[in-house]
């Protein structure tokens, strides 16, 4: 099992133990992802999981109510070229005077509306921005039904993959928006596939923020040239684990960087249509990465 397979699997036992997903679905979830029965109740029982069989999942208290969180672009279904001959879906939302243009990677569920938001979000804040779909060699994240599926999908993928259809995105947006420097910004399972780009030695990448994201395995970021703003929740210990590992990468490759951890917030706060949305920081954060990307993409 690979360290995005670990963190999948893992994300699910979370889930379960906050009281986001019911053991009986949480079972069906790591079974989608190749576990069996003794391996994911023991998954379960590991990440704090009560081992009993309800089948409803309890409430989880949040740090604030989902309000709209800002102006937004609407926007457009796109199609364009991707590596091998393939073709990649995405979400496109262009800025009236764009000052950067930016690559929004999307949770373990896909690419979804709030995702959508998202570019929307920056759009309306004056950064062109592509929501891309790294499901669509399986028909898009439609196609696939439910978030579940989404996610069985993506353990099963090679990373390989991802990088070459982020980069078939780059393309895309050099060609919509050209002219502009380039970032990237990603949450949980898109977070950690901003620091996989990074390490993929990408060098169009000017600025990157990787929200609460897996740091992949041996990670070196010594052939990127992007300012790196990293996001992370002070509640979120399974993603924390890797933060002082991955502020040690950046400093190795010399880039300019900047880790902040924000207060009372857990692991998706920036989300805000799922369970753990925390207004405040979340409007926090969104700040930071307007300022981070005046700076390194303006």
């Amino acid at each position: 099992m690979t360290a995005f397979q670990r963190y999948l699997a893992e994300e699910v036992a979370v889930d379960h133990a906050d009281g986001v997903l019911s053991r009986r679905e949480a079972l069906r979830r790591l079974a989608l992802l190749g576990l069996g029965v003794p391996a994911a109740s023991a998954l379960l029982a590991a990440c704090g999981g009560d081992g009993g069989g309800g089948d409803e999942p309890a409430p989880v208290t949040t740090g604030g109510a989902a309000t709209p969180p800002g102006p937004a672009v609407a926007t457009e279904a796109i199609t364009f070229p991707g590596p091998e001959g393939r073709t990649v879906q995405g979400a496109w939302a262009a800025a009236a005077q764009p000052r950067g243009a930016v690559l929004v990677i999307h949770e373990n569920r896909g690419l979804n509306d709030h995702i959508r938001s998202v570019a929307g979000r920056l759009a309306a804040s004056g950064y062109s921005a592509l929501a891309i779909d790294l499901l669509s060699a399986e028909g898009g994240t439609a196609a696939l039904g439910d978030e579940a599926s989404a996610m069985a999908a993506l353990s099963s993928a090679p990373q390989e993959r991802f990088v070459a259809d982020m980069r078939a995105g780059l393309d895309e947006l050099e060609r919509r928006a050209s002219g502009q420097k380039l970032g990237a910004i990603g949450f949980c399972f898109g977070g950690g596939m901003v620091w996989l780009l990074l390490a993929s030695g990408e060098p169009r990448l000017a600025a990157a923020a990787p929200f609460y994201g897996p740091l992949p395995d041996d990670a070196d970021f010594s052939s990127s040239r992007a300012a790196v703003l990293g996001i992370y929740a002070e509640q979120d210990q399974r993603v924390n684990a890797s933060r002082e590992a991955a502020a040690a990468a950046l400093e190795e490759a010399g880039l300019t960087h900047e880790i902040v951890t924000y207060q009372g917030a857990n692991h998706a706060f920036f989300n805000d249509s799922g369970p753990r949305y925390q207004q405040d920081a979340a409007t926090q954060a969104y700040a930071k990465v307007l300022d981070w990307f005046g700076r390194h993409l303006g």
